[in-house]
């Protein structure tokens, strides 16, 4: 296993704290934080089976990359769920701990931590300060959107949660370009696991209309596994 992939197999365990850092702030739980970190996403997924996710980065900052995200739910001898994450392929490939009884879809969390990590790198930004800032931006300044997706053909309602939380954070001018940051988490009770697509985007510092993204991570639904 290589560094990356210990360092994110360790911290993949303090990713699940985003799930009560509503409850341990000034804060009230907020909606935003609700949908996330405190509803059952798993709820329609009868074990075992599979969800299949689809990775794409794009960008002119750095070379993109398309892979693939295995979330693998299996019953429990008490007939709780057990879900073990696969996150990337061949030497991308991240080892995560399984997660027992969880109390949404653990995709999320570890896409977080990943855009955490990936922020430091690019940034040399510290984990907490990403961490504290994507927490206070949904806990204050969510915006929550209902929209329609595309599923299986057919029109389904969805919500949709947009955040850029670090444009008005007083340290933003240490991140640099990467301040403009937008995160969506688009989620569906009619599709299994319950998120239909998480996507981050760092618009170009170009004043041109139609200047490619810094950087875009998408992660899409694409199936379920029986």
């Amino acid at each position: 296993m290589g560094r990356q992939a210990r360092a994110l197999a360790s911290c993949a365990l303090l990713a699940l704290g985003f799930a009560i850092f509503g409850a341990i702030a000034q804060d009230p739980i907020s909606e935003a934080e609700r949908l996330l970190f405190l509803t059952d996403h798993l709820g329609n997924v009868v074990p075992p089976a599979t969800l299949s996710y689809e990775y794409k980065k794009t960008g002119s900052a750095e070379a993109g990359f398309t892979d693939s995200v295995q979330i693998r739910v299996r019953a429990a001898g008490d007939g709780a769920k057990v879900v073990a994450v696969t996150f990337f392929t061949r030497e991308r490939q991240i080892a995560l701990p399984e997660v027992a009884k969880p109390e949404g879809n653990p995709l999320l969390l570890y896409f977080l931590e990943h855009d955490i990590r990936e922020m430091e790198r690019r940034t040399g930004g510290k984990a907490r300060y990403f961490q504290k800032a994507i927490r206070l931006a949904l806990a204050r300044s969510a915006n929550i959107a209902k929209v329609s997706v595309s599923f299986e053909g057919r029109a389904v309602a969805a919500q949709e949660i947009t955040i850029t939380p670090y444009v008005d954070d007083p340290l933003k001018d240490r991140i640099g370009k990467y301040a403009t940051k937008i995160y969506v988490f688009t989620l569906s009770t009619d599709v299994p696991g319950g998120i239909y697509g998480i996507r981050t985007v760092v618009p170009s510092p170009e004043v041109a209309a139609k200047a490619a993204p810094l950087v875009e991570e998408r992660l899409r639904f694409v199936r379920l596994v029986r």
